[in-house]
């Protein structure tokens, strides 16, 4: 097969997998988000770590130990994963997955802005277009809603964040959650034995199946990330940026047609307009790296030595 379709084969995995998230985290009730949370991280860094022992590859932390700078954008990438993961897991067990699913859609137009306040990119005008109707689209569904949609506004900025943090620490995916999984470990084991302590945890009183279950929260992380991080290495961003739209699809079709979720015509307007605003800023990225390809001469063949 050639390694383009790996690729692409790779991130719809990947991707697909994140959207059946709502999925999975119902049938970890009677947790409470929170005691999911601890679970996953606990569990995300058990399945990391066999990862990287099956690879045997560990010369990297001792290097990371070198920088601290990188060391300490994983330790900040760390807590604001926590919170992107915390408010998702809230979101699929108190019936917001659609709200969840629209911080996803949001999460493009919200890097764009980063790059323009943070990184002082300038903007096409096409891409003010897509961010314009993006905010537009954030006002109706604040009405909708009767107050400010904080689900989709915290998923949105803190995955924006979070992207933003891991680009400028450039450390690999799988390097990366082993050093923040490890770095959220002692709070998470210390809110479990906290649980255990006051009788209220859930983990061996469900059933066996319940804490099978729980466990499984780890390589749920784990296995779609290595899927992406399998698809990066072979494929284009912009095929990327094209695959990431069927994570949020996948969220909002779950929250529909399985949870059975209110979807009132004031909310599909308001998931109208960020279609529109994605579908503007998916053809303007297109087009522009059309063209970027048509003005770059093709580089020139040089053959290996034999």
């Amino acid at each position: 097969m050639p390694e383009t379709r790996r690729g692409v084969l790779y991130g719809i995995a990947a991707y697909s997998m994140w959207g059946l998230f709502p999925l999975y985290w119902p049938l970890l009730k009677p947790s409470a988000a929170l005691e999911i949370l601890a679970h996953r991280i606990a569990w995300s860094l058990v399945a990391v770590v066999a990862i990287l022992a099956v690879r045997r590859h560990w010369s990297w932390f001792r290097e990371l130990l070198r920088t601290p700078r990188k060391l300490g954008l994983l330790v900040l990438a760390a807590m604001i994963i926590t919170v992107n993961w915390g408010v998702y897991i809230y979101a699929v067990n108190s019936g917001h997955v659609v709200e969840g699913a629209l911080g996803y859609f949001i999460n493009p137009l919200v890097s764009v802005l980063f790059g323009v306040l943070l990184l002082k990119e300038r903007l096409r005008r096409w891409q003010w277009v897509a961010v314009g109707l993006g905010a537009a689209a954030v006002v109706i569904l604040t009405v909708d809603y009767g107050r400010l949609p904080w689900i989709a506004l915290v998923l949105a900025v803190s995955f924006g964040t979070y992207g933003l943090v891991k680009k400028i620490a450039g450390v690999g995916s799988v390097e990366s959650m082993t050093v923040e999984t490890l770095v959220l470990l002692l709070p998470a084991l210390g809110y479990l034995l906290y649980l255990g302590q006051q009788g209220t945890s859930t983990f061996g009183n469900a059933g066996a199946g319940h804490a099978f279950l729980l466990a499984g929260a780890g390589v749920v992380t784990a296995v779609p990330l290595l899927c992406f991080t399998a698809s990066a290495i072979r494929i284009p961003l912009t095929t990327i940026g094209l695959l990431q739209y069927i994570a949020p699809i996948l969220q909002f079709l779950c929250g529909v047609f399985v949870m059975r979720e209110v979807m009132p015509p004031s909310r599909w307007l308001g998931f109208g307009v960020i279609w529109l605003a994605l579908s503007v800023f998916t053809w303007d990225s297109l087009r522009t790296a059309a063209q970027a390809r048509r003005t770059t001469p093709e580089p020139v063949s040089v053959q290996e030595p034999v």
